[in-house]
């Protein structure tokens, strides 16, 4: 080939890549957005002012989620966290967007309820190809009606059955063993997770892990997309940093495994 012809055959595959056409190997930073309307709980620090607490990416203490954003970021993922309620536009140019424990008027006296408006924002997103997941909470401890008409969309319900109700340290009763050929966690042998929201499934719903017949967890697909939910907070620092629990319960690797492959279902 000449060099004109050479010249011409480059300038023309840059004309096309500022327009948009291709991307010539150059990959767009994959994000995970916290949600951080339907919880917004609150406490007062030494001097009396009010700050968020519970199931941040900030929050280095056993109530944050510091250590599972340590994790995103070490897959290559950037995290993010949302205040306002979700819509269509702040969705929009993110990929995993995590719902944990929405507040009820226990933890919050105006809680921010999920309605109608952004039900219809969040799945018309997973059905484009986002990745859902959802940490609820038993239903002493959260707000399940609302969620509900949320996840039930995907075929999850969260029910009012709670188990795994830990009492005077016998950390065996929170016991929850992964079967094998676990799609989710192909090598964690045992979690430990305590009073838990079952879970009731149906198509586009499967089970993934069951204790006695009891759903712990499920994924589903819809559209283009995915949703992984669980009936607890479960990988925030106090279950996954190591010093709570036993070695033989292995969330940290849990939490790992899951980041993997919330990353793989990212279209």
């Amino acid at each position: 080939m000449h060099l004109k012809d050479t010249l011409l055959k480059y300038a023309f595959l840059l004309v096309i890549y500022c327009a948009g056409g291709i991307s010539l190997g150059y990959a767009q930073e994959k994000t995970v957005l916290l949600d951080y309307f339907f919880n917004h709980e609150v406490k007062k620090d030494k001097s009396g002012k009010e700050v968020r607490f519970h199931y941040t990416w900030e929050d280095q203490t056993l109530n944050g989620f510091s250590m599972l954003g340590d994790l995103f970021i070490k897959e290559g993922l950037k995290i993010k966290s949302l205040d306002a309620a979700p819509t269509a536009s702040n969705l929009k140019g993110n990929d995993i967007y995590i719902i944990v424990d929405p507040d009820n008027q226990k933890e919050s006296p105006n809680p921010n309820l999920i309605g109608p408006g952004h039900i219809k924002a969040i799945t018309d997103w997973v059905k484009a190809g986002g990745v859902l997941v959802i940490f609820a909470n038993d239903s002493a401890n959260t707000n399940l009606i609302q969620l509900n008409d949320l996840s039930k969309k995907f075929g999850i319900t969260f029910t009012n059955q709670s188990r795994n109700m830990v009492k005077n340290g016998k950390l065996e009763m929170g016991e929850v063993n992964v079967p094998n050929d676990n799609t989710v966690f192909p090598s964690s042998k045992k979690f430990y997770l305590k009073e838990i929201s079952v879970l009731g499934v149906r198509p586009p719903a499967k089970a993934l892990i069951t204790e006695q017949n009891d759903v712990i967890m499920a994924t589903a697909r819809y559209g283009k997309g995915t949703v992984f939910a669980v009936g607890d907070p479960w990988l925030y620092n106090e279950y996954v940093d190591g010093t709570r629990i036993p070695a033989e319960y292995e969330n940290y690797k849990g939490a790992a495994e899951l980041v993997k492959w919330l990353k793989k279902q990212i279209p």
